[in-house]
């Protein structure tokens, strides 16, 4: 299938216009505009309520637009059924069959298809190789770990090639250090066999681990659309200064005082460094304050410093020749914040908004 063309030539795997959901007297997803290149990882980032699931939904069919158009490869398809559309979803809880063989339950698509035995065994063999589960075909998914289930689904989805994958917080049922192997690995399979992966998920590093680009939500809107590195550094509002990282605005006479300019500030917590007298490095900016919280993560130290002109700021120091004992004698201690005027950026001002409210800065 040929995809959609923009003006510069480039291909869209999904084209989203004016994407709105109501579910009665909520409006779940509030005029959604989004291209998902061909091949790309795009990540759909937000906090629960946002709306990001509801679009991956749409797009997959299972829910209706109350307005706007979804678009794959060019093709209208926004009233189209699930089966009618070149994609496949993976979801949370897998879904396989406990009963089936792991070659049998990847290879139930092509023989609801009708593909013969012979080329279904073929490419099922194929895709579990794919997802470096080559040899695993005999055995059932209880004699799987998670990671494997996770990727025996995976396969399932992938066998039938589809234009575009949909993965619904996939890994969200793992622990943290298989979640974080599986991260890497959905990537690199991502990479290898060129499927647009349009991928949900609540958790910022997860997003920022594997994604091409990020699209932020917040309130059924997107709130910035980029590169993980665009959206970390140079995060389009307060919301995803917040959202993604740690939140450290600074504001009104805060803003004033410590940047010297009008307007809403942030700085990430690990370009501040903390010293315990007076003395700033030249040529940088600073803030005293007291430090109210101390939270030791092993590697590195969370400073929660509540500044003298009214605002908050969370520093991150590396643990390079400290312990958890010489960290903790700084709750309480008077400090002084200190960055470099080139790692402060601006972001959009925007009117307060329940729904897209700046999260506190958190230990």
């Amino acid at each position: 299938m040929v995809g959609a063309h923009d003006q510069d030539g480039e291909t869209f795997a999904v084209r989203l216009r004016g994407l709105r959901k109501e579910f009665g007297d909520v409006v779940a997803v509030d005029g959604v505009d989004l291209d998902v290149r061909d091949g790309e990882f795009l990540t759909l980032l937000g906090p629960s309520g946002s709306g990001k699931t509801t679009v991956l939904r749409m797009v997959a069919g299972f829910e209706l637009p109350t307005a706007g158009t979804v678009e794959l490869g060019g093709v209208d398809v926004t009233r189209r059924a699930p089966f009618e559309r070149d994609v496949n979803t993976v979801f949370q809880d897998y879904a396989l069959f406990p009963h089936m063989t792991v070659l049998d339950n990847v290879a139930y698509g092509l023989r609801v298809k009708r593909v013969g035995r012979r080329e279904r065994t073929r490419r099922a063999e194929e895709a579990l190789a794919g997802v470096r589960l080559a040899g695993f075909g005999p055995r059932t998914p209880s004699q799987l770990s998670g990671g494997q289930r996770q990727r025996v689904a995976l396969a399932r989805a992938l066998v039938n090639r589809p234009r575009v994958l949909l993965l619904d917080e996939p890994l969200g049922a793992l622990d943290l250090k298989l979640r974080e192997q599986m991260q890497v690995e959905l990537k690199a399979i991502q990479r290898q066999v060129g499927i647009t992966f349009v991928f949900v998920t609540h958790d910022q590093e997860e997003a920022l681990t594997m994604s091409d680009r990020i699209a932020v939500f917040a309130g059924g809107r997107i709130e910035q659309v980029g590169t993980p590195a665009d959206v970390y550094e140079r995060p389009a509002t307060p919301f995803v200064a917040g959202f993604v990282g740690t939140s450290n605005l600074l504001a009104g006479e805060a803003a004033r005082q410590v940047v010297g300019r009008d307007g809403t500030w942030s700085v990430r917590p690990e370009k501040i460094r903390i010293e315990r007298d007076d003395d700033g490095a030249d040529g940088a900016h600073g803030a005293r304050g007291t430090v109210r919280e101390v939270v030791y993560v092993g590697s590195a130290t969370r400073f929660v410093v509540d500044l003298d002109v009214g605002s908050t700021l969370v520093a991150l120091q590396q643990n390079l020749q400290t312990s958890s004992m010489d960290v903790q004698g700084l709750r309480g201690a008077r400090v002084r914040l200190v960055w470099r005027p080139e790692h402060e950026f601006r972001v959009a001002d925007q009117a307060t908004d329940p729904a897209v409210a700046v999260p506190d800065p958190v230990p």
